[in-house]
């Protein structure tokens, strides 16, 4: 697994599967993305069969077919399109082009499981919701901060069983490393990519609905900037947002493309949750200059301090429970209300940003 270029963070774990072998096969389309990588390892390792991938470019579909030597590459998408015994493709698409692919997807009669973000515009989400309604099928976000980090899944545990009471304030930290010379063009167009917020935030909002129970918020202040990277001059590489739920709870992330070289990892991710009992802390993928491995929940209650190192100890229900879902046409793993919610969330804070830079005074913020 990659751990200095989060583009390329694929997590593995513990095989868990959930359906026997061939009892529910998927297939994996547009890989602009790295994370189509952890994708595809979630399900495989609950128990899903990978049968066919696309892509135009065959570089990609050749590295591809190195870490799934099973899979077998399409001619093209519509072979996969037609196959009746694939029930779901994932699909990590250039962020501008997740919600044309998930519609003709869902049209076709299958479930779609794209990359964060699945959106870049507000119409690009109407329409979606609406063929969702038309058609029934699934259109699942990999929100993977969460999904795929176990420290994360643990706090959700933990906060489910009472630990620390009801949620009344979640803090997130998403620092990423840029490395640009390995960023496609896309990634630096904001047309494409949909801005820092829209991108990289919406980890941050999907945990915040998640950790508080809110099923709706309301996006109070947010900003962006780019106070580094002029020769990029359309990149955010900096965001941070305000948000209220509608059950009274409150968000603070920050967002952000300056992890220090010295970093062993491409990002110190950091969640504070605040409850009427007790606190939380997720040091998701290193606790600085002490361990290089990630997955440390820090737990203050009445109990007392507790420290859990939880790698290789919790796993990651939520694929295993997307493949049930997908066959039972159930809601375990995420409801579509849910995805759909962090989505628009992150688009609206990205609507309403105050561009800052070094440049400018104060007085020319309006």
């Amino acid at each position: 697994m990659m751990t200095k270029d989060g583009m390329n963070y694929a997590p593995k774990g513990k095989p868990n599967p959930v359906v026997e072998k061939g009892a529910f096969q998927f297939a994996a389309a547009a890989l602009d993305h790295g994370h189509i990588y952890g994708m595809c390892n979630g399900l495989v390792e609950a128990g899903a069969t990978l049968k066919w991938v696309y892509d135009p470019d065959p570089e990609k579909v050749a590295q591809f077919v190195k870490a799934f030597p099973n899979v077998l590459p399409a001619e093209s998408l519509e072979q996969i399109l037609a196959d009746q015994s694939v029930m779901l493709i994932a699909a990590a698409a250039i962020p501008s082009k997740r919600s044309e692919l998930g519609i003709q997807v869902m049209n076709a009669g299958k479930d779609y499981f794209t990359d964060k973000t699945p959106f870049t515009t507000i119409e690009q989400l109407e329409e979606t919701k609406q063929v969702v309604e038309q058609t029934g099928q699934k259109y699942m976000v990999y929100y993977s901060e969460r999904l795929h980090v176990e420290g994360a899944v643990f706090a959700g545990e933990l906060i489910e069983n009472g630990a620390i009471g009801r949620v009344i304030q979640v803090t997130g930290f998403g620092p990423h490393r840029l490395n640009a010379s390995s960023r496609p063009e896309w990634f630096f167009k904001k047309e494409q990519y949909g801005g820092i917020l829209c991108d990289i935030g919406s980890h941050q909002i999907e945990q915040f609905l998640y950790y508080a129970g809110c099923s709706d918020a309301k996006v109070l202040h947010s900003k962006i900037g780019n106070y580094h990277h002029n020769e990029y001059p359309e990149l955010d590489d900096y965001g941070d947002a305000t948000l209220l739920g509608d059950n009274g709870a409150t968000n603070y992330f920050r967002v952000d493309w300056f992890t220090p070289d010295g970093l062993s990892t491409w990002g110190d991710g950091r969640t504070f949750i605040i409850g009427t009992e007790g606190t939380i802390e997720i040091r998701k993928y290193v606790d600085i200059a002490r361990e290089k491995n990630g997955n440390h929940v820090y737990l203050v209650n009445q109990d007392g301090e507790q420290h859990f190192n939880v790698s290789g100890k919790v796993g990651f229900p939520f694929f295993g429970k997307l493949i049930l879902d997908c066959m039972n046409r159930t809601e375990t793993a995420m409801s579509q209300a849910h995805a759909f919610k962090a989505a628009e969330l992150c688009l609206r804070a990205q609507e309403q940003a105050i561009f800052i830079s070094e440049q400018r005074s104060v007085s020319e913020i309006k």
